[in-house]
């Protein structure tokens, strides 16, 4: 099986530290954050924030951007987000960015969510949408969600 590299924004500098210390970019998200830091020249913030980055584009189906923000709410490994729940991440996320989120973002939340307790699984993030479908139709959306969809939101910011 093909191993795929995570996109991660590496300065051409770090690019340059990764060879010389001969690591791969699939290989950051097993390492030790004091050893990427070291290797690459970087703070432990920085090292911490690439190998989160890394690790969460391990999940299948799960690229650079669900990452991204996943890392944004405060996450930097999948041990991190075990004991958490996909609707409360895109929840925390929506009220902190100010607006809602395409619901595709949860199922993606809940996959990561269900493969840091299960790393053996093959399952991707529209394996989820059933489950989230089924826990909003439940329980519905926190009040204090926003009342802006991130399609609006791109709209108003293109004018």
């Amino acid at each position: 099986m093909k191993v795929s590299s995570p996109k991660i924004p590496l300065t051409p500098e770090e690019k340059l530290n990764l060879k010389k210390c001969k690591i791969k970019l699939h290989e950051i998200a097993d390492m030790d954050i004091m050893n990427l830091s070291q290797c690459l020249q970087s703070s432990f913030e920085r090292a911490n924030y690439l190998r989160g980055l890394a690790q969460f584009q391990t999940v299948p189906s799960i690229g650079p951007k669900v990452a991204k923000r996943l890392v944004d709410l405060g996450y930097y490994s999948l041990q991190e987000v075990k004991t958490e729940e996909g609707a409360d991440l895109i929840n925390r996320l929506e009220e902190r960015i100010g607006y809602w989120e395409d619901p595709c973002l949860e199922d993606s939340f809940r996959c990561i969510v269900h493969h840091a307790n299960h790393p053996e699984s093959n399952k991707s993030w529209f394996d989820f949408t059933p489950d989230r479908k089924s826990y909003r139709e439940q329980y519905g959306y926190p009040t204090t969600r926003p009342t802006i969809a991130w399609y609006e939101k791109k709209k108003n910011t293109n004018n």
